[in-house]
């Protein structure tokens, strides 16, 4: 029987290294998929990596700068062959900094980045509008490659239409040129004008009931068909 005692230092760093590399590769096969979703890593000289390289606590991973949380606060997608950023791209939603030039993109993006209010600076080809239009950002930048909207506007500061939101509700942003009413606590429904708590129990209860009612029926149903066969 052998112990730990036993074991030698120098017989123990393979095993250590095989430890270290198992580990590395489950890391890597945990990267959200919109980090792997193009081949190859973010270019040293792009503004992800500048970004990710001067900012503490923050790792290139594929095509994303990641937090220690493994939250993406940066996603370089830039000459991918993409029409469109992909099924998951709602991963990066998190993302400060997204570089999407030298793809073959449609025009119309307003809707791609919904929920990504932390959005700070977003690099597209250059005959591709800034989603939300000039007035969703503070600047925006036109290069030969590419244009550049930097600073994404709370609208909810800016707007002058105080009806926007009903009375029981408030604005918040969701995105580029984006905006929605949350209802107040105790509030919820169309245009929040219902007052308490959702009835959970009794929603599910009446769904229930259903489901169970229209089995029955089914259940009876193929057996008068089974009898009369």
């Amino acid at each position: 029987m052998a112990f730990w005692g036993s074991v030698s230092p120098s017989s123990f760093v393979p095993w250590a290294a095989a430890l270290l590399f198992a580990l590395g590769v489950d890391g890597a096969l945990a990267l959200p998929e919109i980090c792997i979703q193009c081949p190859g890593s973010v270019q040293n000289l792009s503004e992800v990596a500048h970004y990710c390289k001067q900012t503490p606590g923050l790792m290139l991973h594929a095509r994303c700068c990641l937090n220690q949380k493994s939250t993406i606060l940066g996603l370089d997608l830039q000459n991918c062959s993409l029409k469109d950023p992909g099924p998951h791209f709602p991963q990066a939603h998190t993302a400060i900094i997204i570089d999407l030039q030298a793809n073959p993109l449609k025009d119309d993006l307003a809707n791609t980045f919904q929920g990504f209010t932390q959005l700070q600076t977003l690099i597209l080809p250059q005959d591709v509008n800034c989603p939300g239009g000039i007035n969703a950002w503070n600047t925006v930048t036109f290069y030969i490659n590419n244009r550049t909207c930097q600073g994404q506007r709370n609208l909810c500061n800016s707007t002058g239409d105080l009806e926007m939101c009903p009375e029981n509700g408030s604005c918040a942003p969701d995105g580029p040129g984006l905006l929605q009413c949350i209802c107040a606590d105790g509030f919820h429904g169309y245009k929040c004008m219902r007052q308490g708590s959702f009835p959970l129990l009794m929603f599910f209860g009446i769904l229930g009931f259903t489901t169970l009612s229209i089995s029955i029926l089914f259940w009876g149903t193929q057996r008068r068909k089974a009898k009369a066969t």
